[in-house]
């Protein structure tokens, strides 16, 4: 299949706006562990390269079956994934990685953009949407926004503590409960409860279990949902 030329990855490092005088992309604060799922080997090549430079570690795959084995042997923060690649599926990927890891953060890139193709792919809770050819400056926005959006680039038991909290309050949401009932039911102070929900406090393992038994959630689903 014909590629189209593109500014990342597809030849020298140009950016019209950084030509024109515009003050720098955003920052990201934290170096991010990214995979990228690309058959054009000169996009996997120069998102290694200008990624690379910017401190963020890039593993770069050419097929789904080595994207997928790289991510079971440690799961990145961000995917970067072609969507159209021949004869291979992105959706189809798109899809099972939905299946294995819910809030994975996927930014779609495709040379061949199209309304449909965005909708679906936003169905399926992708974080941002980027249609080849696109500068680096946009690359580097959507990975700062990222960051800022879903807290990428914490260290594990930030992001443990963060998502836990997360999921005890959409348990607690859903059963219409109060933070005062769930503390009745479960024997956990209400101020506890709260510092747990907000992030501030990671739960012992005997707390979380009396949460998830009074909300009749399984821990391990919670614990699957903060990538562990």
């Amino acid at each position: 299949m014909q590629k189209r030329d593109v500014e990342v990855g597809g030849g020298p490092a140009t950016n019209a706006e950084d030509a024109g005088g515009v003050s720098a992309p955003p920052s990201v604060p934290t170096p991010l562990s990214i995979v990228a799922l690309d058959d054009d080997a000169d996009f996997r090549e120069y998102v290694r390269g200008v990624l690379g430079e910017d401190g963020h570690e890039v593993r770069a795959c050419a097929t789904p079956d080595e994207f997928f084995e790289t991510c079971e042997q440690r799961l990145p923060d961000v995917v970067l994934l072609d969507i159209k690649m021949g004869e291979h599926s992105g959706e189809q990927v798109l899809t099972e990685v939905r299946k294995r890891w819910s809030r994975l953060c996927v930014i779609v890139v495709t040379g061949y953009p199209s309304m449909d193709s965005m909708r679906q792919t936003f169905k399926q809770d992708v974080f941002d949407y980027l249609a080849k050819p696109f500068s680096l400056t946009e690359l580097r926005r959507s990975l700062a926004q990222a960051v800022k959006a879903l807290g990428l680039g914490q260290r594990p038991q930030d992001r443990l503590r963060q998502e836990l909290g997360r999921q005890v309050r959409l348990a607690r949401t859903e059963r219409g409960w109060t933070l005062k009932e769930l503390s009745e039911s479960s024997g956990v102070s209400v101020s506890q409860l709260s510092s747990i929900e907000r992030g501030a406090h990671l739960a012992s393992l005997e707390s979380l279990l009396a949460i998830a038994t009074a909300l009749d959630k399984r821990p391990s689903a919670w614990m699957q949902a903060a990538g562990l």
